[in-house]
């Protein structure tokens, strides 16, 4: 791609569009559908790597970054205008991605390689914000990943070995490994970082641990559905759901005593999800179906529907509920 200034990479060029776009990743034609959220009408594709997975907004928002695990790379988008804004090559094969909240830190998990890079992010350096400062092992096939509030903490679910792990970000020292159920996935750590919960791909369980001690104990395991996969806040501080993805359906957690307290449709296969900022409609991924569904919460009815890419993963708007 041709070079572009700091100003184009940051987003501070180009129109920006009357209504946030709704960003879903579509993993197997390695693009990514734009959707207007008025129409719900898919308005264009952006090319990215090869077999990309996931998705995620920086922290500041200014960048969508896509992580391309077959291509080796790091797809930046402006989340206003749906244009892209550079191409990160040489980040080896990056699976799932986070940035630590003071943006310091940018953590990719090599699924397919087993090992988690740290890289420190810096953004003056416009030709390379991303230095890679070490590159740990983790067997076996590291999944997804979270780090604490505090960004001190990153959590790395181990999908193959049934594991997760804790690694300090200032140093990159494993805390702690431990055993958990079967196929973990997604990870989600309660806003007041006391609380790890652990979907359980290959069960239909949720396992929640107090994360406060030296080593995690085990307080509960909550069924939710078969096939317990990702996360998302409802953005109250108060509940989280976890999309079960063989059961099509959504589980919404009361994280005040992790309690299952509403069961929400999820058809087709639910994979990633993200919640508007009226707190009111969650958008999920179908992932077999090919399709971007709307549901209403309160009311538990699927609205809309549209179609999107092969096998849609990540989806993502600037018109979100606080996570």
């Amino acid at each position: 791609m041709a070079r572009l200034t700091l100003a184009a990479f940051l987003g501070l060029s180009g129109s920006v569009w009357a209504n946030k776009p709704i960003f879903v990743l579509n993993s197997l034609d390695a693009d990514i559908s734009v959707i207007d959220p008025v129409s719900f009408t898919q308005l264009k594709r952006i090319p990215t790597g090869k077999e990309p997975h996931h998705l995620y907004m920086t922290p500041d928002e200014k960048s969508l970054i896509v992580a391309n695990a077959l291509g080796d790379s790091l797809t930046f988008i402006d989340p206003r205008t749906a244009e892209v804004q550079r191409v990160l090559q040489g980040i080896i094969d990056p699976y799932h991605l986070r940035f630590s909240p003071d943006m310091k830190w940018f953590i990719t998990a090599a699924n397919r390689l087993d090992h988690v890079d740290f890289y420190r992010w810096v953004p003056g350096d416009a030709a390379k914000p991303l230095q890679l400062v070490k590159r740990v092992p983790a067997p076996k096939t590291p999944s997804h990943l979270f780090i604490d509030s505090k960004s001190t903490l990153l959590y790395v679910s181990l999908q193959d070995s049934d594991e997760v792990a804790a690694f300090g970000l200032s140093d990159q020292q494993l805390r702690w490994k431990i055993k958990v159920g079967k196929m973990p996935a997604d990870i989600y750590l309660s806003p007041d970082d006391k609380h790890l919960l652990v979907a359980l791909t290959g069960d239909s369980v949720v396992e929640v641990y107090d994360v406060q001690g030296a080593q995690p104990r085990l307080l509960k395991r909550l069924p939710t559905g078969k096939g317990a996969h990702s996360f998302r806040a409802l953005g109250d501080k108060r509940h989280v759901f976890v999309s079960n993805r063989a059961a099509n359906t959504i589980s919404k957690i009361q994280l005040s005593d992790f309690t299952v307290v509403a069961e929400l449709p999820g058809p087709g296969g639910p994979d990633d999800m993200d919640v508007l900022a009226d707190g009111k409609t969650l958008l999920v991924t179908s992932r077999w179906a090919g399709k971007l569904t709307m549901i209403d919460i309160e009311k538990r009815q699927v609205l809309r529907k549209v179609k999107v890419g092969k096998s849609p993963h990540g989806v993502w708007t600037l018109d979100h509920a606080p996570r």
